[in-house]
């Protein structure tokens, strides 16, 4: 029941407790409404993924320089979001405004780059303004639009196209079903171009410092790396038989060699194993010294995470998955994997 306020004779604000939720009903069903007219144009989405989503993907995994993203209103804060989330899965990406851009900011464009433009008309005056200026400077334009017999749509060299679905408002006004579709055409955009362009969970963690994995990216070596037992390790005298059975129990696919002193010597990998089995010369009794590479990669103890990492995957020859650590006299004192830079170990 409402009381009157004593200074203004309007109804007050009945209070309500935590679980007094009768009153509201009508609230949520308002509220699954929505979220059911979003759903449908999810729905309605996921037929528009085609080949035109497909061109759009190679085009931009093509770009040399950066991936410019612009819209007005609601579609350029889809925009900003659709830009970060390209940055962060290893696409330069930059939201300019339109007018922002119309006034010198489109002095950052060259050829190298490529233009998402979003607007749910594709007349959106203050883009279609821009798109003389992409022409001649050769920058090629992808669209994202409701509307791809749009002016936006026509004049764009890959359009995308959203479906036309009932905004979730009452008036069909406020973009909402819209926006949630923009929204997971950028994330299935983006998505497909870091796998299409092999980007990995270690790349993640070298543009993600804040994050968990960008505190493991940002330790050293020394925290993360295997110790002591925990290192694989046999005699360049021991046989081929040994070192595999040390590789399996160590379980990092390598083991290092140690010569009489304990100095590194080299490293046996299961790489070496397959390629010693391919060439048909498998010999279990032939001392590993024979057999083993004998110019291993090393990190030092004091290096990032992110170093280590980069070591591996920039590796003349092709990517590795391990670096040894050596002390002072040249000894094994620990072994990095991949795994252990990427929190993947249980510790």
């Amino acid at each position: 029941m409402t009381r009157q306020s004593p200074a203004s004779g309007k109804p007050a604000i009945r209070a309500r407790t935590p679980g007094d939720v009768s009153a509201e009903q009508p609230v949520l069903e308002w509220g699954r409404e929505v979220v059911l007219l979003e759903l449908r144009a999810l729905e309605i989405l996921k037929d528009k993924i085609d080949n035109a989503f497909g061109r759009a993907v190679h085009l931009l995994a093509e770009v040399k320089g950066q991936v410019l993203a612009s819209g007005v209103g609601k579609s350029g804060l889809v925009a900003k979001k659709i830009s970060a989330t390209l940055t962060s899965t290893g696409t330069p990406s930059t939201f300019v405004h339109p007018v922002d851009a119309a006034h010198g900011d489109l002095g950052i464009v060259t050829g190298r780059d490529a233009v998402l433009l979003l607007s749910k008309s594709g007349e959106t005056v203050e883009l279609l303004d821009l798109l003389p200026t992409f022409r001649r400077r050769g920058v090629p334009v992808i669209a994202m639009t409701c509307a791809p017999g749009s002016t936006l749509g026509r004049e764009a060299d890959v359009t995308l196209d959203l479906g036309r679905s009932r905004e979730a408002c009452p008036d069909d006004l406020v973009p909402t079903s819209s926006t949630t579709a923009a929204l997971a055409m950028g994330d299935a955009v983006a998505v497909a171009l870091m796998r299409l362009k092999g980007f990995t969970r270690e790349d993640f963690a070298v543009l993600h410092p804040g994050g968990v994995l960008g505190e493991i990216a940002a330790r050293r070596v020394e925290e993360r790396m295997r110790r002591g037992e925990d290192v694989p390790r046999v005699a360049a005298t021991a046989s081929l038989h040994e070192a595999l059975l040390e590789i399996l129990r160590k379980r990092i696919g390598m083991t290092t060699v140690v010569d009489a002193d304990g100095r590194l010597g080299g490293v046996l990998t299961d790489g070496d194993l397959k390629r010693i089995l391919l060439a048909g010369a498998f010999d279990p009794s032939q001392p590993v010294a024979s057999v083993m590479s004998r110019s291993p990669k090393t990190i030092e103890a004091d290096a990032l995470i992110a170093h280590a990492v980069r070591r591996m995957e920039e590796n003349e020859g092709g990517a590795i998955t391990s670096l040894v650590v050596l002390d002072a006299a040249g000894a094994p004192a620990g072994v990095l994997h991949l795994h252990d830079c990427l929190g993947l170990r249980n510790r």
